[in-house]
């Protein structure tokens, strides 16, 4: 899912960005709510697209218009949902299911901030809540790695900062953009005034292990964030991120 975010634009720098894990959810423009299927389903077909909505916000990096509630789609999936009169916002309130009447064996929530983003896994043991974004008062450059033990979870995370030329740069947004659109699991908001800013989320997996990554765009210095994360049961086989150019759901080698 594609959305461009309504909001005025603050000008931050990928440098801005810090990681936590923990706390509770923040302020979001998009929230998109995904249900995980039970065990052994990491590799399967992909699940039930979940439910999403926007909402009103703000942060360091944007802040809401009085009229960002409900948002304004750009991509076929946000037309189609416009056209349905607002039913997204209402399978959205009455919470994520499994599309098919089922009940899903756990949550992963992606939600876009205005300073970036935050995923909310609800599953298994307990809750995990990751934030990347521009926190005020944190100042801890964002960290290459981490791995960390949360209730229950195995939690591992890495990020890398990549400088681009801006041809290059532009191109590789628009690759992003499109990946993320079309991917079952997918939310992207770009920001307005330039169509390489963006903040755009994928994942994929089941209620007892979960990948994602996260891309961030600053077109203003040609940096573009890269973030890996995975989430795994306590006592199960180690996953970590994908590796570099492993061919997985969540992106196309190279990205």
């Amino acid at each position: 899912m594609l959305t461009t975010l309504q909001t005025s634009y603050t000008d931050t720098r990928a440098g801005d960005l810090a990681w936590c894990l923990g706390g509770g959810p923040l302020p979001a423009l998009a929230v998109r709510d995904l249900p995980l299927p039970g065990p052994d389903a990491l590799t399967g077909v992909p699940g039930p697209l979940g439910t999403a909505r926007l909402d009103g916000s703000n942060g360091r990096r944007a802040t809401a218009d009085s009229g960002a509630t409900g948002g304004a789609t750009s991509s076929r999936a946000g037309r189609r949902a416009a056209a349905t009169g607002g039913r997204a916002g209402g399978e959205a309130a009455g919470g994520a299911g499994n599309g098919d009447g089922g009940c899903a064996a756990g949550t992963v929530q992606l939600r876009l901030l205005g300073a970036s983003h935050q995923v909310v896994i609800a599953a298994g043991p307990g809750e995990c809540l990751e934030t990347v974004a521009c926190m005020p008062g944190r100042r801890t450059p964002l960290p290459a790695r981490v791995a960390e033990q949360v209730a229950g979870w195995e939690y591992e995370f890495a990020a890398r900062i990549e400088s681009l030329p801006p041809h290059v740069f532009a191109a590789r947004a628009q690759e992003i953009l499109a990946l993320v659109d079309e991917h079952p699991r997918g939310l992207a908001g770009v920001f307005p005034g330039d169509p390489s800013a963006f903040t755009a989320l994928v994942a994929q997996g089941s209620a007892e292990r979960v990948l994602w990554r996260t891309w961030h765009a600053y077109p203003q210095e040609g940096r573009l964030v890269c973030t890996r994360s995975s989430l795994v049961l306590r006592g199960l086989v180690a996953v970590g991120p994908p590796r570099p150019g492993a061919r997985c759901a969540l992106a196309r080698p190279g990205l």
